[in-house]
């Protein structure tokens, strides 16, 4: 689990340094593999449910805004496979860190073979504790094509939604980077990582740096990410007893 935070606070730095990047060039299929299989259908689905959304183009409907909406639970849906197995992969891993515990005090001062035995408990119980960083693998591109698809499509970056004046600014009243940073926690609560101690702080800080790096993200991405949480966590709230274990799954 502490591998997911490190990935997820990796994914935000990226974003957060092409905020510093120019985006004038126009998203062309034509300009490489970049554009073609993953800014453009973000821009293409963005612009395709605006236009749904508002056939008649009245600029008084905030349609992308609910446009990034509608994209986000289709990618979220999309990715759910993934999810799953990562919300399995975490309540198999909170249930093993009493075994894991053990492991450490016995072979602290043997690092290999604490590496073995770590191995074997993982073999034992089915399970690849680097599965729940897959899911974070997955948003990485999707993330920054969000960024690319938003910065150079200037149709969202000067839409209005809701509160916001502009999706391709900041928010100016600070409700995104709130809610970014509070969905992020509870996401990650409802995922148990509060019972893993070396994540413990991480629990903390990240959704803080996430909060902060929302600033000065674009509304419309801060949203993206807040929507995402959303539907993680509702997701998590009625599938978690889907995995729920025995207590003495650990030790068998």
């Amino acid at each position: 689990m502490s591998s997911r935070v490190y990935l997820t606070a990796l994914l935000l730095v990226l974003v957060f340094i092409l905020t510093g990047c120019n985006f004038e060039e126009p998203i062309d299929p034509a300009n490489g593999i970049w554009d073609k299989f993953f800014v453009y259908p973000l821009s293409w689905a963005l612009d395709y449910f605006a236009q749904l959304l508002n056939p008649t183009n009245n600029p008084a409907l905030d349609r992308y805004g609910w446009a990034i909406v509608i994209v986000t639970v289709l990618i979220r849906l999309l990715t759910l496979p993934l999810m799953v197995k990562q919300l399995k992969t975490s309540k198999v891993m909170q249930a093993l860190q009493p075994e894991m515990v053990k492991l450490r005090e016995k072979y602290q001062k043997d690092q290999q073979r604490l590496q073995q035995e770590m191995l074997k408990l993982f073999q034992k119980h089915n399970v690849n504790p680097l599965a729940g960083c897959l899911p974070v693998l997955i948003q990485m591109p999707i993330l920054i094509a969000f960024y690319h698809a938003i910065m150079r499509n200037e149709h969202i970056a000067s839409h209005s939604f809701l509160w916001l004046p502009d999706l391709g600014n900041p928010d100016p009243f600070y409700i995104l980077p709130v809610l970014a940073g509070l969905t992020t926690y509870l996401q990650q609560k409802m995922m148990g990582m509060q019972n893993n101690p070396q994540v413990q702080i991480l629990m903390v800080i990240l959704p803080i740096m996430i909060g902060l790096f929302a600033i000065y993200f674009p509304s419309a991405l801060s949203l993206y990410w807040v929507i995402g949480n959303l539907f993680t966590i509702v997701q998590t709230y009625f599938m978690r007893d889907m995995y729920k274990l025995n207590q003495e799954v650990a030790s068998k």
